[in-house]
């Protein structure tokens, strides 16, 4: 490798205790930026990122590319020469080589705005895994299953989000190779069926598609950081700046993080914590997790997590951790923080924290509760309610009796009643009726975002209640029930069933978001005030006039 002196031509592309503020590059972790990286020029990831790491928390070390680059003509040969000086940084730091044979160093590639859009932007996990560091990351662990795992999944993301490939044929892959092996989830497939598995994925983009992945490592995450870059303005990110006033943002950075591995052992795993109730806002830590999991397997919707009881009950100390940690990050924010984890090993990381989204509902609780605490203001806390209309905030109930269809899993609290629509299409066309729709699918992707603009609540089959669609959901203010096993769609016949019980596209549905019960049919609800948080707030208003 060329030395970092010669991979830079101006002095002035790096950062804080590299060189100028006006970087192109920052870094985090050992001999990284002594100075905080700002959210407008490298994301609030990375800005979140340092700051975990100046509070002594346990953060991989990372890089990360300005939103300066974003859809600017700075050309290919300078970000290349960018992520040439990050990849050596980290090289240093962790003592292991990007594409060596035997100390193999991976990467994730991650976006990040100045403002927190979860989900819409991509991120591609796994990088720099070929041939040779497969074998290499074999001998390092001593564990053959993490890095046949490990290249499956980097092959899925990388056609996905680099190539934007359709995910649907990979997935009729992965069930035909499941049903082989008569096993009903990837978590089961031993290593020979993941290889098998990772062949027949290369073999159905060459194929079908035309396109493969190259084996050199820069190549590999030339081509993911660019997939981040143009992430920016894909239909679902446009749609979410459109709906969240955020159309000021000027594009989205990229951060290059060493991996660590929630998918290496029984003693691994990844989840998200917020350190109130996103929904509610009760006090407490509110996390969802998987064992044996990479992080998106949990943001993404598409499994089903656990609580946090399955953690404390298994690694009690990397649970404490957690809360401690947690805590630290809302008292040094001073404020509800939305934290994604992994650990490997028992050993735990933090990746990621952000002011937690949450329902107007549980603004209004965690902004008095937040004052009361001393963590804030009167003044601040009015201002964690700016835009927030207290005279429609409060708790529906149904009223009456009606016998409960199935259960699912609580995400997004209060009671609708709508008619059910199984795409966005649908619901665009039964809202312009001027009735309410719900929103009824197996998972809720974030390119879903349209469409659940347009519903008045959610029903997914699986998904937990930290997964991007319900947080998507709950900052939208719609209610959403996830994980309901019993809910099956057959989208052919445009039906679905739950339970025994069957049910057609424009039929009405019921959902409870407080406690996850779904209801066939239309329900009445009425709305209980929370009035003395809102005395207290107005109590507020008056002291401050």
């Amino acid at each position: 490798m060329t030395t970092l002196s010669a991979r830079l031509s101006d002095a002035d592309e790096t950062h804080g205790s590299h060189g100028a503020a006006s970087s192109l590059i920052g870094f985090i972790g050992p001999g990284g930026d002594t100075a905080p990286l700002s959210a407008r020029a490298f994301g609030s990831k990375a800005a979140q990122l340092w700051r975990m790491n100046a509070l002594g928390l346990n953060v991989p070390p990372a890089f990360v590319l300005s939103t300066a680059l974003c859809g600017k003509a700075h050309g290919e040969k300078r970000i290349s020469a960018l992520l040439e000086q990050g990849i050596a940084y980290l090289e240093r730091v962790t003592a292991r080589g990007f594409g060596d044979r035997r100390r193999p160093l991976l990467v994730s590639v991650r976006s990040g705005a100045e403002k927190s859009m979860p989900g819409m932007l991509e991120t591609v996990l796994d990088v720099g895994m070929n041939a040779a560091t497969t074998r290499g990351l074999m001998r390092l662990y001593g564990n053959p299953r993490l890095a046949a795992d490990c290249r499956r999944r980097f092959i899925e993301g990388y056609f996905e989000v680099v190539a934007g490939l359709p995910r649907g044929p990979f997935e009729d892959v992965l069930r035909t190779v499941q049903t082989a092996e008569d096993v009903t989830s990837d978590r089961e497939l031993d290593p020979e069926a993941l290889d098998r598995l990772a062949g027949l994925y290369l073999d159905l983009a060459r194929d079908r598609f035309g396109t493969g992945i190259p084996e050199e490592p820069m190549e590999q995450l030339r081509a993911a950081a660019e997939a981040v870059f143009r992430s920016w303005d894909a239909p679902k990110a446009q749609d979410y700046r459109r709906l969240n006033h955020l159309e000021d943002l000027s594009g989205t950075a990229v951060t290059v993080q060493a991996m660590v591995f929630g998918n290496a052992s029984a003693r691994s795993g990844s989840g998200v914590a917020f350190s109130r109730d996103p929904a509610t806002g009760a006090p407490g830590l509110y996390a969802d997790m998987l064992f044996e999991a990479q992080g998106e397997d949990v943001v993404s919707g598409r499994r089903q997590p656990v609580g946090l009881g399955r953690l404390e009950a298994m690694l009690p100390d990397v649970a404490t951790q957690l809360a401690e940690g947690v805590g630290a990050l809302e008292a040094a924010y001073r404020d509800v923080q939305d934290v994604e984890f992994t650990f490997e090993d028992g050993r735990l990381f933090f990746l990621q924290t952000r002011s937690a989204k949450r329902t107007p509902r549980a603004a209004l609780k965690i902004a008095v509760d937040l004052v009361a605490e001393g963590l804030r203001t009167e003044a601040e806390g009015l201002a964690l309610l700016d835009g927030i209309d207290l005279s429609q905030v409060g708790t529906t109930r149904f009223t009456g009796t009606a016998e409960v269809a199935v259960q699912g899993v609580a995400a997004s609290p209060g009671t609708v009643s709508g008619r059910i629509a199984f795409d966005g299409e649908a619901a665009k066309r039964l809202s312009e009726g001027g009735e309410p729709v719900i929103l009824v699918r197996p998972d809720v992707a974030t390119d879903d975002i349209a469409g659940m603009a347009l519903a008045a609540g959610v029903l997914t089959r699986v998904g937990g209640r930290t997964a991007h669609a319900a947080v998507v959901a709950r900052q939208l203010g719609r209610v959403c029930v996830v994980g309901c096993a019993a809910l099956a769609i057959d989208l052919d016949s445009r039906s679905a069933r739950l339970g025994p019980t069957e049910v057609r596209e424009g039929d009405w549905l019921s959902l409870d978001g407080d406690d996850g019960t779904v209801f066939v049919g239309r329900r009445e609800s009425v709305v209980d005030r929370p009035e003395t948080d809102l005395a207290t707030v107005a109590g507020w208003t008056a002291r401050a006039r």
